[in-house]
């Protein structure tokens, strides 16, 4: 699609939805099902770099990608946005033709639920846009089929997920987070970390902490685990390197996300963040490095 048709549709009412980086700030692998499907018990919370999905109404059904990492997509005819537009039209059964806009701005398939935080993000401001009743179990339930991530996504708020990723509860009382995102952009392929998973039966998380500030929730956090962390360093050794170097900036605590490779490091303020981010991506250019604080709530935006 051309740039000015682009601007042409853009032009339109336009509702804007913030598809945040979703964080694991622990991740327990506790066991895995008869299908396959592996059991988690996770901390997850959202942040403030993400990308951006754009929706309007148009006269026929459109999508493009703009960003930094928009070439990852560039030809996809059955990308997670799309799947999730047409879940939500078969869903409510209506839905005028759109032009959807994703600003890519995080990298793809990097722990940190990019592609679903999209599809969410997606799903989110359809409904807006449409004025659908759809209640958020209905629409948490559709979203399970475009991914186990997807519900959490949708969400969007602080929570521990457990099962694949099904089930659901507020994490409330945790303190503000800055944090630096490094990815060093190797592909590590989700099957093949769990398939170097050597222990898939491990202790779930512990209760969480009542509220509490930074220094005492990383002194609760430390702790706990990422389970894929060795498995994902088995194939992807740079993972190290990332650690080290957030480390080396001073995080309070440094951990892989997800199945990786994206890592982060907590930080007690926001300019401290910063100046890691900075001092890393000064020594490792190709790198994704991005200083970022955790969100309460994804929010939606109308622009003209």
């Amino acid at each position: 699609m051309s740039s000015r048709t682009d601007a042409a549709q853009l032009a339109r009412a336009t509702l804007v939805e913030h598809a945040p980086a979703k964080v694991n700030l622990a991740l327990h692998v506790t066991g895995r099902r008869a299908d396959g499907y592996h059991l988690l018990d996770t901390l997850v919370v959202f942040t403030g770099a993400g990308d951006r999905v754009s929706v309007c109404d148009a006269d026929t059904d459109a999508f493009h990608v703009e960003g930094r990492f928009a070439s990852g997509l560039q030809g996809e005819s059955d990308n997670l946005v799309l799947r999730a537009r047409d879940l939500l039209r078969e869903l409510a059964g209506n839905g005028s033709p759109v032009f959807i806009m994703l600003e890519k701005n995080l990298p793809i398939a990097s722990g940190i639920g990019g592609g679903s935080s999209d599809a969410a993000a997606t799903l989110r401001a359809l409904r807006k846009l449409w004025g659908l009743s759809t209640d958020d179990t209905q629409l948490k339930q559709a979203a399970l089929s475009l991914g186990a991530d997807v519900p959490m996504c949708l969400a969007a708020t602080p929570l521990v997920a457990r099962g694949i990723g099904d089930e659901l509860e507020p994490a409330t009382g945790l303190p503000p987070l800055a944090m630096v995102l490094v990815n060093p952009g190797v592909a590590v392929p989700t099957p093949a970390v769990f398939r170097a998973l050597a222990n898939r039966e491990n202790p779930p998380l512990p209760a969480l902490p009542a509220r509490c500030g930074f220094h005492d929730f990383t002194a609760w956090l430390a702790p706990t685990r990422n389970d894929l962390q060795a498995p994902a360093m088995s194939v992807a050794p740079v993972i190290s390197d990332v650690l080290a170097a957030l480390d080396n900036g001073g995080a309070a605590l440094a951990r892989m996300s997800g199945s990786g490779a994206t890592c982060f490091g907590l930080f007690g303020s926001f300019a401290q963040a910063e100046r890691a981010a900075a001092s890393i991506a000064a020594a490792e250019p190709s790198w994704y490095v991005q200083a970022t604080a955790t969100i309460e709530k994804a929010a939606a935006d109308v622009a003209h």
